[in-house]
């Protein structure tokens, strides 16, 4: 399949730059996998398409605020966006303006509580960068960083928290999983009272995520890695689901991500870890997930690819078209879908 099959044309105005004053007040349009009909409902109906024994698969990664705005020693303003902790105070760095961020130079971030040397330069760009500070690193990255928002993102973050999902805690991503941002407490514990079971996996997002699907074949492209977590309790849950004949929903396309790259092939999990560069597009044999709640994606992406495995093409694209054509907000903030 070519790359250009997933393209649909977004108008700018729909892309969201600002999350809605309530989480699950965003829009929801429900997807027939097998049919391709769809409803149009808010997020606060998703209840009504869940049933008892079925199961929720959350990611609980917790956003960085991995953007740290700086200047170096002469004045010059310095961005410095953090990508992988290396361990010993070093981390591997997308930094701006590159030119000015050679090995030996040095940033400033606050009042001097940070401070940053480059140390090496990689093949890809990136820089490897030691911090210097007093304390607890993520504490200090708590009081002077900035939530990494995407690139289509143009508005100010007024409330960070409104970046991370209500059950995020394991810090570690570069992302939001954002189809988790229109869930509240109280509609996980409306979900609980219903019998709907909720179980937890971690993965870790990249800003590979952003990156766009350059080849022209889809097959070509290369994945970027990631590292995503199961724990026991998890794999007791889901099995469980499946025995019972429940149903496993994920949330989100990390979760999807996650649940596909470490169940066995007879659908069945243990506890596992590893770094997956799993790429799910047509002609993917879903082993475990069964549905699906996700944000509309970028044209030509391999999240698009992705909801196309599960639900078809055709029928992803038909229901973006009608999206477009009713106004839903898109992307990070924007309205959500269930594939069922």
């Amino acid at each position: 399949m070519k790359t250009h099959d997933f393209w649909y044309d977004l108008p700018d105005e729909l892309i969201a730059q600002t999350p809605l004053d309530k989480r699950d007040f965003s829009r929801l349009l429900v997807l027939d996998k097998k049919t391709g009909e769809f409803e149009h409902k808010h997020f606060y109906d998703i209840l009504d398409y869940l049933n008892p024994g079925d199961c929720l698969v959350m990611n609980d990664s917790r956003v960085l605020p991995a953007r740290l705005l700086g200047h170096r020693p002469t004045g010059g303003a310095v961005e410095v966006l953090l990508l992988r902790d290396l361990g010993n105070k070093q981390w591997e760095c997308l930094c701006k303006p590159g030119r000015k961020m050679q090995v030996g130079n040095e940033v400033i971030f606050g009042d001097g509580e940070l401070t940053a040397r480059v140390v090496a330069v990689q093949d890809d760009g990136n820089r490897v960068v030691e911090f210097q500070y007093e304390g607890i690193f993520l504490e200090v990255l708590e009081r002077l960083g900035k939530m990494p928002l995407p690139p289509y993102i143009k508005a100010e973050l007024q409330d960070q928290e409104r970046y991370q999902t209500v059950y995020s805690r394991e810090v570690g991503s570069a992302a939001a999983p954002t189809a988790g941002l229109h869930w509240t407490k109280e509609l996980l514990d409306k979900a609980r009272e219903k019998g709907i079971k909720t179980a937890f996996v971690t993965l870790h997002v990249g800003l590979g995520t952003f990156r766009p699907v350059k080849a022209e074949e889809i097959s070509e492209h290369h994945m970027h890695s990631e590292l995503c977590m199961l724990s026991q309790e998890t794999a007791d849950i889901l099995n469980e689901t499946k025995r019972s004949g429940g149903r496993i929903v994920c949330v989100g396309t990390t979760s999807c991500r996650t649940i596909e790259s470490l169940a066995k092939e007879d659908g069945t999990f243990e506890a596992a870890s590893k770094w997956t560069e799993i790429f799910i597009f047509p002609g993917y044999r879903f082993k475990a997930m069964d549905a699906l709640i996700t944000n509309f994606h970028l044209p030509e992406s391999t999240l698009v690819m992705l909801v196309s495995a599960l639900a078809g093409r055709e029928n992803v694209l038909n229901a973006y078209a009608e999206a477009v054509k009713e106004r839903y907000r898109f992307f990070s903030f924007g309205d959500a879908m269930f594939i069922s």
